[in-house]
């Protein structure tokens, strides 16, 4: 597939309660973690790089409209612009997640089912899943978000992370999800950044020079502020 742009991509997710009733989880355990089909994606969360890895937009897909008019505007972009798809375990679950549900919603999504590269697992042209490609594609187990972030210092989860999205969405602190899912994507694009130094496609001065710019651009958005009070920069940048 031919082409220049990246799409580094989160989505945040509640459980469907038309579609799936858990159990009481028994004293002092977790409730279980609902199915894929029964995910509910609330939050499409993105980040537009250009050609030369230089952030065009940043920020979430289908604000204001419901679940099935998210699917299709994340489907219509897809289809227009075909980025490349850069995620952290999106094979394993947003993909997945996004798929099941246009497939509720009767949304089409060619882009993704007539483009082989886009699901064949051992290629990153059309899909980059930094989570599956650092675990060698199953060789060992997969690292967090979390792990991997911290290592080239970024701050991770802090105060916020999974288990915390649907009491956040039911009390209608959607904006405070929102920034949440961002500090995800951006994290995932500095991770991706770093990947590519790690395989030879970004030399160091070329990679200190594309995160130096993206961590100009998220520090003019309010949303990821706290994001960048935490970054140890001279880690980061490799200075």
């Amino acid at each position: 597939m031919a082409t220049t742009t990246h799409l580094v991509l989160d989505i945040e997710t509640i459980p469907d309660a038309e579609l799936y009733a858990p159990a009481q989880p028994s004293p002092g355990t977790e409730r279980t973690f609902p199915p894929i089909f029964a995910c509910k994606p609330v939050v499409i969360g993105v980040m537009w790089l250009d050609e030369n890895l230089v952030c065009k937009k940043t920020g979430t897909i289908g604000e204001g409209k419901d679940e099935g008019g998210m699917l299709a505007d994340f489907a219509e972009f897809m289809a227009k612009y075909e980025p490349t798809l850069v995620s952290w375990n999106g094979r394993g679950f947003d993909l997945p997640v996004l798929m099941l549900r246009s497939l509720r919603y009767g949304v089409s999504a060619p882009w993704y089912y007539r483009n082989r590269d886009y699901r064949y697992r051992y290629s990153t042209e059309g899909h980059l899943d930094l989570c599956d490609v650092l675990a060698d594609y199953g060789a060992t187990r997969m690292t967090s978000l979390h792990g991997a972030a911290r290592l080239i210092g970024l701050p991770g989860k802090d105060g916020v992370d999974g288990s915390q999205v649907e009491a956040l969405y039911r009390t209608g602190q959607i904006e405070a999800l929102r920034g949440y899912c961002l500090s995800d994507v951006a994290q995932t694009a500095f991770l991706f950044l770093r990947y590519r130094l790690l395989s030879g496609l970004l030399d160091r001065a070329a990679y200190t020079v594309a995160a130096t710019n993206l961590l100009s651009a998220i520090s003019a958005d309010p949303r990821l502020a706290s994001l960048v009070a935490r970054i140890e920069r001279a880690r980061l940048l490799l200075e």
